[in-house]
């Protein structure tokens, strides 16, 4: 009796630790990298996750055109399937800018500030099982997840996984770097045709994952359906280890792509040129008289003063600049500076 009952113990708890690995090659990944998470400043997190990206399932549904169809993604993903809840994504405008120059010993460098009425910015670094590793950043309001929502305990921490789908801003280990910001105004691209749709934030993640420089990426969103994010116009800021720097924007559902340095929150098209400009809004003009000022050469210092001296202060509101990079597209790199806290930089590398 004695022998059988040990028998059956045994068999049992042979089933529990299979049971527990199957479990663990399934969310093991995911579970890890929620635990990454941590607080680096004042409304800026950080996370690492490797592994099964969910972009390959992604694209074999044909994508998504809407926000909240992604977000019912990212969740099942998440779940594995065992949950395929109905997410509302939140919708707010932002306005931003970005300048890209070169070094003196001939590098390249970008950087960029991300303004918004308020948010916390989480940067997830995504070193995936395919396709190039990468550092994003992402407004963890997006989703929607409730009010004062923090990346902080394990289930706001895994949530916060969802960050692997859309993306703001970023470089990946090739030194492609890629910024969204709003065009200036509220008219909305949605591309229909045969071809994937991603959403503008997704389509971020999927270019850092799969492109190489600013050409690569320009043929990948040649290779999609465009769709707007939160109900409005948006235009790219995009620059490569070579030097080349572009602003992507749509016109009648038409890519545009425009040769420039410095962008902000206007058209810089011909079609629309100077659209969504505000009087008393000179981020862009600037940034250009520094960047001429210098020939387009800066060294990092000099690239952080340009960039933090269009950032945004906080008013009644509206929290100002919420995150601020400078990345180092020769030497694949990023600087974060958290709301304008310019005396505490976070510096993450990649290609490790």
């Amino acid at each position: 009796m004695k022998k059988v009952l040990k028998i059956a113990l045994l068999s049992i708890l042979g089933l529990v630790i299979l049971f527990g690995v199957l479990m663990w090659m399934e969310f093991g990944p995911l579970v890890k990298g929620a635990n990454s998470c941590v607080k680096l400043d004042d409304g800026l997190y950080y996370m690492e996750y490797k592994g099964d990206d969910g972009f390959d399932g992604l694209m074999a549904k044909g994508g998504f055109e809407s926000a909240d169809q992604l977000a019912g993604y990212a969740i099942e993903f998440l779940s594995k399937g065992h949950y395929k809840p109905e997410v509302k994504t939140k919708k707010d405008g932002f306005g931003c800018s970005a300048l890209t120059v070169s070094t003196p010993d001939g590098g390249v460098l970008m950087g960029r500030n991300f303004d918004f009425p308020s948010a916390i910015g989480l940067i997830m670094h995504c070193i995936p099982d395919k396709g190039y590793e990468t550092i994003t950043t992402f407004n963890v309001e997006f989703y929607g997840f409730g009010e004062d929502f923090k990346p902080e305990g394990f289930k706001n921490q895994y949530l916060c996984l969802t960050g692997l789908f859309v993306a703001l801003d970023g470089i990946n280990e090739k030194g492609l770097a890629i910024a969204d910001l709003m065009a200036g105004d509220t008219i909305q691209t949605h591309q229909r045709t045969s071809k994937p749709d991603l959403t503008t934030t997704a389509a971020i993640s999927y270019m850092l994952k799969n492109a190489a420089n600013v050409d690569e990426a320009l043929k990948l969103l040649e290779g999609i359906d465009m769709h707007s994010d939160i109900g409005s116009a948006h235009h790219y800021a995009m620059a490569d280890a070579s030097g080349r720097s572009v602003v992507v924007e749509y016109v009648d559902n038409k890519m545009v792509v425009t040769e420039s340095p410095a962008v902000a929150n206007h058209y810089l098209c011909e079609q629309k040129l100077n659209v969504g400009l505000n009087e008393g809004d000179d981020r862009y003009d600037r940034l250009c008289q520094q960047f001429d000022q210098t020939d387009g050469v800066m060294n990092e210092k000099q690239l952080t003063d340009a960039i933090s001296s269009v950032s945004q202060p906080q008013r009644e509101g509206f929290l100002g600049t919420l995150w601020t990079m400078v990345m180092d597209l020769t030497h694949p790199s990023v600087t974060y500076y958290s709301l304008r806290h310019f005396d505490k930089p976070f510096h993450f590398e990649l290609g490790r």
